[in-house]
């Protein structure tokens, strides 16, 4: 019997063709709405990703800063400066450290036989760049042998390179950084940068070598990986420099941390509740569709009463009737939701990148928005279409099914 419904929904589309492929049409584009808004919606979360991945999300940085609540004798308005001894302090005292550097920066000349710039120079420990998730376009990091030796070797970044050697073969090649002569051993591959802040033009050095540029007693800034929770590895750090140092763990002033997951974690709020607002967006104009639908579908039982009728006196059942308006009402949008989702795969291929961080960065293209459409959008866009459907059809077919058979049968 299903198969005989099913043929008989298939006839009278057949026979209404250009009412059918308008609706089928309207079913199409609501179903590649949702896709297409749900696609974007985990684009843009991808590229918020790609954005804070690039510098590893489980790292934490930490800088002096100056108390702004007194503790204990001591009065608000002092510095608080780190220094070495604050890493052995951290490392066994904060929970789940894996690796630690100091940091420090130094703004100086660099040149080569045919260029001169001012760029910053970085001093770290050779954890220190893989703590920032940094990678090797050419050559190699500096190793702990080197760090012992203060050898005088660094890495620059890839406009760095550029600027010095207009593209050639970098590693090997020597610079003066404030006249004192390095070998370049590596070149990194380029992060996302806004703005003058151009990592990528920074010449990195072991952390003993920068002892010969710039006094390394007090430290710029600590860096570290961890594995656990973020909060409580940031609380544990707070806890360890404010008993060192004499402030309170509550002065957020007194060191500022740089902790990326507590960032990330407020940004993927903010990319879910876009998620969810796309999807209701893309939900209401599914439902636009399926209004057009209902609205055939009344339509097509008012002008097949006299039809319903006759199946009727013959012998028909209101739940024969109700399934042969629900089948059919249910083959539109089953033919229109996979109309609408070739559509929405086309449109995403034809569209490829959208701008997005790279209309603001350099090296931000990783950063675009790509249109995702996951297997998981793809469900929930069906499950949309054919609670739709259901809706659509079922009103409809209610009314064909408690339709009088005499009066159905009298009916002009």
């Amino acid at each position: 019997m299903l198969i005989d419904i099913l043929a008989q929904a298939w006839m009278a589309m057949l026979y209404n063709r250009r009412r059918t492929m308008i609706t089928i049409i309207g079913m199409a584009w609501g179903i590649a709405t949702v896709v297409l808004l749900l696609a974007y919606g985990a684009g843009f979360s991808r590229a918020i990703m790609n954005i804070f991945s690039q510098w590893g999300v489980n790292h934490i940085e930490v800088y002096g800063g100056r108390t702004s609540e007194q503790a204990g004798a001591d009065k608000a308005g002092v510095n608080v400066r780190l220094n070495l001894d604050d890493l052995d302090l951290i490392s066994n005292s904060v929970p789940g450290v894996t690796s630690i550097t100091p940091v420090m920066f130094q703004n100086a000349t660099i040149q080569n036989d045919l260029h001169t710039y001012t760029w910053e120079v970085d001093g770290v420990r050779p954890q220190g760049l893989n703590i920032l998730a940094f990678e090797v376009e050419e050559g190699r990091f500096f190793n702990g042998l080197e760090e012992q030796q203060r050898a005088h070797v660094c890495l620059i970044g890839s406009d760095a390179k550029t600027k010095l050697f207009s593209g050639g073969y970098a590693v090997g090649e020597n610079i003066r950084v404030n006249g004192v002569m390095f070998t370049i051993i590596g070149v990194l591959r380029p992060k996302m940068v806004e703005g003058e802040n151009n990592i990528n033009t920074s010449v990195w050095i072991p952390f003993s070598t920068m002892g010969g540029l710039k006094d390394t007693t007090w430290l710029d800034g600590i860096w570290f990986d961890y594995r656990g929770d973020n909060e409580l590895v940031e609380q544990g750090l707070r806890n360890t420099l404010a008993a060192a140092h004499h402030f309170r763990p509550s002065d957020h002033r007194a060191i500022f941390v740089a902790n990326l997951q507590t960032q990330l974690h407020e940004f993927r709020i903010v990319t879910i509740a876009l998620q969810v607002l796309l999807t209701l967006v893309g939900a209401l104009t599914l439902g636009i569709a399926g209004i057009g639908l209902m609205n055939i579908m009344l339509v097509a039982v008012q002008q097949r009463t006299r039809e319903i009728g006759i199946e009727k006196a013959l012998g028909a059942r209101r739940r024969h009737i109700l399934l042969q308006f629900l089948a059919e009402a249910l083959a539109i949008t089953g033919v229109g939701g996979i109309a609408g989702i070739t559509l929405a795969y086309l449109v995403s291929a034809l569209t490829g990148r959208i701008t997005l961080y790279s209309a603001i960065a350099k090296h931000g293209e990783n950063a675009d928005i790509q249109l995702l459409i996951s297997p998981t959008s793809v469900l929930i866009a069906s499950a949309i279409l054919i609670l739709t459907g259901l809706v659509s059809g079922m009103i409809p077919a209610i009314r064909a099914a408690n339709l009088d058979p005499i009066e159905a049968l009298r009916y002009e």
